[in-house]
C-alpha cells in the first residue's frame, strides 16, 4: 500500500491552496484541521470553496485566507464558473501546491489546469448507480489521471485511483479532530433525552444521507421497544434524508430521536452506552474515531476503511443487515463486561492512530517533495510501501 511519509519536516513555508466543494461534515472539518496545522507550521494557506463552508468551518479563524469558489455537491453548468474563478485565483495567488479535497473539488481543479502540482484527496467512494453513477465514474477517471498525486483516505480508495490510471496513488489516513472535553456531566446529557439511569443510550452521528443507512438503525431500534428497559437511540446530524427518516421512525414506532445538527458530540458520547455506525461505506469515519478515542463501545458495518481502522476493537456487522445490527447491539447491552472490554480495546486501538499533527506533517512533507520536484509524476519516498507506480 502506498503511503505518504509520516516524517515531520522542520517546517514548510510555501503557499498551498486547499479546495473543497459543499460540505457540512467530515471533509470540511478535515480541511479546517489541515489549514490550522499548516498555518501553525509556517505555511501560507488559501482555502477556496463555497461561501457556506467558510460560515460553518471558519477557515479564516485558524489563520487561512478564504476566497469563495461555489462548487455544489453535484455537477451543474455552474461548474464552468467555478473553474474560471479558481483559475483566476490561482493565477493571482502564485501558490506552490494545489490540494483539492473530494472528487467534486478535484474535477474543478483538474479543469482549471493549475501550473502548480495538483494533489487530490479521495474522501468518498462512488456508490450511485444509473446515469448519476456513470457521470461520477467518469469524473473519477478524469481526476485520477489529472492529479500529480492521488491520496486515498482508505486503502480501497487508493486501489480505485490506481486502477483508474493515477500516476501516483498513496494512502493518507484522515485523523479526526480532537474533541473538546465534555461540557456536561453524563447524568445531565442523559436527562436531556429522558434516559433513566438503568436505560441504555445509543448514539449515532453523521449526515442524514442514504449512504449512512439510518433506515437500518431505525428498523433495528423498533425491535428494541420490547426490551426492559428499552434503549433510547439518538441520531445527531442534518441532511436531505431527514423527512424520510422521520416518517420511518413514526411508522415503525421506533425509540429514535433525530437531533439535527449538534456541536456537542463530546457531550453525547459522555452520556452514551453504545455507538452505532450503519453506513454502506466509510473511509475513516470521524464519529467512529471519536467513539473509540473516548472508550465508547462501537457497533459498525464492515465496509470501506472501517475494518482497517477499528481492527478487533469494535463489533463489525455486514452492511444493510438489520438482523446483524440487532444481534450485535443486544449482545453488548446484555453483557456489561463484554461492553466494557470492547470500549477498552477501542481506546487502546485509537492510541495507535495518526494524530492531526501526524496528518499535517505528512502533508507538509508531500508538499515539500512536490514543490521541489520537476513537472510530471511525483517521486515518492522510496522507503514508503506502495501499490505501484502507474
Amino acid at each position: 500500500m502506498s503511503a505518504i511519509s509520516g516524517e515531520r519536516p522542520a517546517g514548510w513555508s510555501g503557499t498551498v491552496a486547499l479546495l473543497l466543494a459543499s460540505s457540512t461534515g467530515g471533509v470540511g472539518q478535515h480541511v479546517r484541521s489541515v489549514a490550522r496545522g499548516l498555518v501553525a507550521a509556517g505555511a501560507s494557506v488559501l482555502v477556496c470553496g463555497p461561501a457556506a463552508t467558510q460560515e460553518q468551518f471558519d477557515f479564516v479563524g485558524v489563520g487561512a485566507r478564504f476566497e469563495p469558489v461555489e462548487i455544489p455537491a453535484s455537477p451543474t453548468p455552474a461548474d464552468a464558473r467555478a473553474v474560471l474563478a479558481l483559475r483566476r485565483l490561482l493565477a493571482a495567488a502564485q501558490v506552490d501546491v494545489v490540494h483539492a479535497h473530494g472528487l467534486r473539488a478535484g474535477l474543478v481543479a483538474v479543469l482549471a489546469r493549475p501550473t502548480a502540482p495538483l494533489v487530490v484527496t479521495w474522501h468518498n467512494a462512488v456508490l450511485a448507480g444509473g446515469l448519476r453513477g456513470g457521470v461520477s465514474r467518469l469524473v473519477e477517471r478524469v481526476v485520477a489521471r489529472g492529479a500529480r498525486v492521488a491520496l486515498g483516505a482508505s486503502s480501497d480508495l487508493v486501489d480505485r485511483a490506481a486502477a483508474l490510471g493515477a500516476a501516483d496513488a498513496r494512502l493518507a489516513p484522515v485523523a479526526a479532530p480532537t474533541l473538546p472535553a465534555p461540557r456536561r456531566r453524563r447524568a445531565a446529557v442523559r436527562a436531556e433525552f429522558g434516559v433513566r439511569p438503568e436505560q441504555p443510550l445509543i448514539v449515532s452521528v453523521g449526515r442524514l444521507h442514504p449512504q449512512k443507512r439510518y433506515d437500518v438503525l431505525i428498523d433495528a431500534a423498533a425491535r428494541w421497544r420490547t426490551r426492559t428497559p428499552p434503549p433510547v437511540v439518538v441520531i445527531a446530524g442534518s441532511g436531505p434524508a431527514y423527512l424520510p427518516l422521520a416518517a420511518r421512525i413514526s411508522a415503525a414506532r421506533a425509540p429514535v430521536t433525530l437531533l439535527g445538527h449538534r456541536t456537542d458530540v463530546a457531550d453525547l458520547l459522555a452520556g452514551a452506552d453504545l455507538a452505532v455506525v450503519t453506513s454502506d461505506w466509510e473511509a475513516r469515519q470521524l464519529f467512529a474515531q471519536e467513539a473509540l478515542r473516548v472508550g465508547v463501545p462501537l457497533v459498525a458495518t464492515a465496509v470501506g476503511g472501517l475494518p482497517d481502522l477499528v481492527g478487533d476493537a469494535a463489533a463489525l456487522v455486514p452492511a444493510g443487515d438489520v438482523d446483524a445490527v440487532d444481534t450485535a447491539v443486544r449482545a453488548l447491552l446484555d453483557d456489561p463486561a463484554a461492553r466494557a472490554e470492547v470500549g477498552r480495546r477501542g481506546a487502546d486501538r485509537a492510541a495507535t492512530w495518526p494524530t492531526e499533527g501526524d496528518t499535517v506533517a505528512a502533508l507538509a512533507a508531500l508538499y515539500t517533495e512536490l514543490a521541489a520536484g520537476p513537472t510530471g509524476p511525483a517521486t515518492p519516498d522510496p522507503n514508503a510501501p506502495r501499490t505501484g507506480h502507474r
